[in-house]
């Protein structure tokens, strides 16, 4: 993939996140400052690569899971988003009791991301914005639906077997070992407490997702809960 390549698949990426509207050529005219022909020809080339696809006939173009792949590992790092730390920092921070604490931290990130909120600290499993996952147009019923529940169903042990390590991890469509056809991506960050060497917290959404943000905002979570229960 060559450099611009790269710069267009983020604009599809970014693009597609907010408006839920496959991307056509137009739209990235302006942007990159050049013609609909050229577009064109770099789109069809992501395509050909299989890092977008087009859903219909006469539709413009949506990333694949290799294409958010690509995506996440060129992010240089997390974006911080000041405003919703703030507020994380301060739920976070004022909670008083362990329980209270694990709870706002959850409700809180499933607040600003939109996402579902989760931690999973031993043996407790903590859930909660399902109605805002299934808000989502991805979730709206159907097969994904039921393929999200399943990932639900047996996150805590597969979570518990697989015990990933990094600060965080990204875990895109058919990454998922559980829900492969879901269409979500799980980003989950690992943190310390005194409670269980395992301890995760994070958010469950579409693949559709405004990755460097949300990324930012489950990592600083974590730092945050790793702060208040040690």
């Amino acid at each position: 993939m060559t450099p611009r390549q790269q710069d267009i698949l983020g604009a599809i990426v970014e693009l597609y996140a907010k408006t839920a509207e496959p991307v056509g050529s137009m739209a990235l005219c302006e942007q990159f400052e050049t013609s609909s022909a050229t577009i064109r020809a770099e789109m069809a080339a992501l395509e050909a690569g299989g890092y977008i696809m087009q859903p219909h006939i006469s539709a413009g173009r949506v990333p694949t899971d290799k294409g958010y792949r690509a995506y996440v590992n060129a992010l240089d790092e997390p974006t911080h988003d000041g405003r919703h730390e703030q507020a994380l920092a301060h739920q976070i921070r004022t909670s008083g009791e362990h329980e209270r604490t694990i709870k706002n931290a959850v409700e809180s990130l499933a607040h600003v991301t939109s996402n579902l909120g989760l931690a999973t600290i031993g043996a407790n499993l903590y859930l909660t914005g399902m109605a805002g996952l299934f808000q989502h147009p991805e979730f709206n019923g159907g097969r994904q639906a039921y393929e999200v529940a399943r990932l639900l169903d047996s996150l805590e042990e597969w979570l518990a077997e697989a015990a990933p390590n990094a600060p965080i991890s990204v875990y895109i469509g058919r990454e998922n070992p559980i829900g492969r056809a879901s269409g979500a991506t799980l980003i989950i960050s690992r943190f310390q407490s005194p409670f269980s060497s395992r301890s995760y917290i994070g958010v469950l959404g579409p693949t559709r997702q405004n990755y460097g943000p949300v990324i930012g905002l489950v990592q600083y979570t974590g730092k945050l809960l790793e702060e208040a229960l040690n």
